[in-house]
């Protein structure tokens, strides 16, 4: 039974079709999918989403790309929807140094207001990281991040980057990119993470893996993420779906 600790359900991509691409998930044996909300629109759809499906979940939080609209009544919203039964984490959050919609500054002050609040509701958090590695590490130290862990999404750092992450109560999620045969840092980092520290997700409709690479990414696609790390770390691809799948269920709480 596989774990999906990162999709997008809710994002145009699918919506034609998301039932027909759930069901697929289920067929592929995903027993768990956890749909991340990162502005008003996909908070919104990943929650509907959530409360329809059962074994589907939520994660609800505020982009850095975007971290230029978010409001003081965004921050309230999402304090609010905490408590909500089918949210089991706060994110997508972090800094994206790639796209410049939102200045460095201003992503770094609602990441740490994000860290802020789920410190105050006990939830978890996900991290989006993207050409900002060292800042990223910062601000986690820097806020005490290590109070609730959570999972460093889709991680494309270094092994040493990874380190700082395991110690500060992070889990290591690998999407896509662990089958591309041009990537050595994922692959590299993949084989030396302890298993029990360790996620997998597709991050869809993004990042598909190989031979989908350039296609639409979906959750039945998290099968060739955990056959990479199995043979990665040469172990079965048993052990690293009933771990992967353990694993997600601790860090997001769930029974």
């Amino acid at each position: 039974m596989l774990f999906d600790t990162h999709a997008h359900l809710n994002a145009d991509q699918f919506e034609e079709d998301v039932e027909e691409v759930i069901k697929r998930a289920q067929k592929q044996g995903v027993s768990n999918i956890v749909v991340v909300g990162f502005d008003e629109r996909t908070i919104k759809g990943a929650l509907e989403i959530a409360e329809k499906y059962e074994f589907i979940y939520a994660a609800v939080g505020w982009h850095p790309v975007d971290a230029i609209d978010m409001t003081d009544d965004h921050l309230i919203w999402l304090e609010e929807l905490a408590s909500h039964p089918k949210v089991v984490a706060l994110g997508e959050m972090g800094l994206d140094y790639y796209w410049d919609k939102s200045p460095k500054e201003v992503q770094k002050e609602v990441f740490r207001k994000q860290i802020h609040l789920a410190k105050k509701v006990r939830l978890p958090i996900i991290i989006h990281n993207r050409d900002a590695h060292e800042d990223v590490v910062k601000i986690l130290k820097e806020e005490n991040a290590n109070e609730v862990g959570g999972i460093m999404h889709c991680f494309g750092s270094s092994l040493e980057i990874a380190k700082q992450c395991l110690d500060m109560n992070f889990y290591i999620s690998f999407g896509g990119p662990v089958t591309f045969k041009n990537a050595k840092r994922p692959k590299e980092v993949a084989k030396e993470i302890p298993l029990e520290r360790l996620l997998i997700e597709t991050d869809c409709p993004y990042l598909a893996p190989h031979p989908f690479r350039g296609k639409r990414n979906e959750p039945s696609y998290v099968t060739l993420v955990a056959e990479a790390i199995a043979e990665l770390k040469e172990i079965t691809y048993e052990e690293v779906i009933e771990k992967t799948t353990e694993n997600a269920k601790r860090v997001f709480s769930i029974k």
